[in-house]
């Protein structure tokens, strides 16, 4: 049985989790950084250099693991989005809460189809050895 992905999906994923690291780099860096000149908060960046790689290619294991990685970005716009002072820090937040959610939910359905036919294969499997 052949699954097919989408691969506008995978492109969406790929755009989104591409958007997300620019995102943190101005975010960090330049738009509203926590101190002056940058901050070491910059590093949450290389965590999301993980998976791009694999979510490039369309890896379905990949995008397993980045759609709870995500999460963590999800919930830190949340957060920065109702604690920040600053205006565009605010702004910058719910940025990252659309580009967070847009990968979610593109990663989790890409890998959809995969996912139901491993199941149908597991359950032909069990039918036959019975």
């Amino acid at each position: 049985m052949i699954t097919q992905l989408n691969p506008r999906l995978r492109f969406v994923a790929s755009a989104s989790l591409a958007a997300l690291i620019v995102l943190c780099l101005v975010w960090e860096l330049k738009a509203a950084p926590l101190r002056p000149g940058g901050s070491l908060l910059v590093l949450k960046v290389f965590p999301l250099l993980l998976p791009l790689r694999g979510v490039l290619k369309g890896r379905v294991y990949t995008m397993q693991w980045a759609s709870m990685l995500i999460l963590l970005y999800l919930m830190e716009g949340v957060v920065r989005a109702y604690s920040d002072p600053a205006s565009v820090s605010v702004a910058m937040a719910w940025i990252e809460i659309v580009l967070s959610a847009v990968f979610y939910l593109s990663a989790v359905f890409y890998v959809r189809p995969a996912k139901q036919a491993a199941k149908a294969k597991k359950r032909e499997a069990q039918r036959e050895a019975a």
